[in-house]
């Protein structure tokens, strides 16, 4: 094993185009917030903008301060305009495995994980609701490499069954038609003990909001005053983040049929019992033994409190 992590993949369907990130000027004490998807991305950006700037106004919706750079239907030279012209702590957005991403010693990683089943409920509530626009976007802007997205199928059992068993790139046995939640976590678990990634849960988020944007604060050395705690934790409620969406993510009706109600959906877990099969469920552990050891599928599954990770 390498002593540092090395950016060995390239990462590039009809959402991603992983070299997109060789043009990103890093400075010391950029982050990088990483999701494989639908497991926290967002709040962890809502998160950081509020900590961020707990003394002063978010300048613009979060999801434009904190840009998706490896999405590759985005301009990639405004963004990185943008991010030059910031003199505030910048945190950005991937949803790529650590073998996917430049490694940068002076460059700190949050990892948000989510159980499998929960990130595929979450996942079926956001592509089912592509709009026309989102879906052409993804597969006619020029470049992109592999085939199309298909368009989400009315079958949730199926598309289950071809997510949790297929992979869409070679090197993946999960996440198809988009890419591994579970690779993801297996990239990062290998290095979590390395002092600039921190690993986060969405559970664990639920369960104790303000104790894990504490650990985060204390992580990238910010110190809101005492007195700011509560206003920051309520903004970062799933409620708050609801009401304020256009806020978060300006122009969500474009992409989404529903907009923002559509992107801020439940924020809950477990929505998959009484909806998927017993069959279903169980090529879940199969799926888990396939790519996680049973510490890192534990924690995918159950997160920090539970199991004391």
């Amino acid at each position: 094993m390498a002593d540092r992590p090395q950016r060995e993949r390239v990462y590039q369907n009809h959402h991603l185009d992983s070299t997109r990130w060789d043009q990103m000027r890093f400075r010391p004490g950029d982050v990088v917030i990483s999701t494989s998807y639908k497991a926290g991305t967002t709040w962890m950006q809502n998160i950081l903008a509020n900590l961020v700037f707990w003394n002063d106004e978010i300048p613009s919706p979060v999801m434009e301060v904190s840009p998706w750079i490896g999405m590759r239907v985005r301009p990639l030279e405004p963004q990185l305009a943008m991010l030059d012209a910031q003199t505030h702590t910048r945190f950005l957005k991937s949803h790529l495995p650590l073998d996917g991403l430049p490694y940068r010693e002076d460059v700190k990683y949050i990892v948000v994980g989510r159980d499998a089943r929960d990130v595929f409920m979450s996942l079926w509530n956001h592509y089912g609701n592509y709009t026309p626009m989102m879906q052409g976007l993804l597969n006619e802007t020029p470049g992109r490499v592999g085939p199309p997205l298909p368009v989400c199928p009315d079958d949730i059992h199926w598309l289950w069954r071809q997510w949790i068993q297929l992979g869409w790139f070679e090197w993946e046995s999960d996440g198809w038609p988009f890419w591994s939640h579970l690779h993801h976590c297996k990239s990062w678990w290998e290095w979590r003990e390395l002092p600039n990634i921190l690993m986060v849960h969405y559970n664990d988020m639920k369960t104790d909001l303000e104790g894990e944007m504490r650990r985060v604060a204390a992580y990238l050395e910010i110190e809101p005053a005492a007195d700011a705690w509560p206003r920051l934790v309520e903004a970062c409620t799933f409620g708050s983040m609801k009401e304020r969406a256009t806020g978060i993510m300006a122009n969500a009706e474009l992409g989404f049929v529903g907009g923002t109600d559509t992107f801020f959906y439940k924020g809950t877990n477990q929505r998959w019992r009484g909806l998927l099969s017993d069959e279903d469920l169980a090529l879940y552990p199969e799926a888990l033994e396939r790519t996680l050891s049973p510490e890192a599928g534990e924690w995918l599954e159950k997160g920090r409190l539970a199991t004391g990770g």
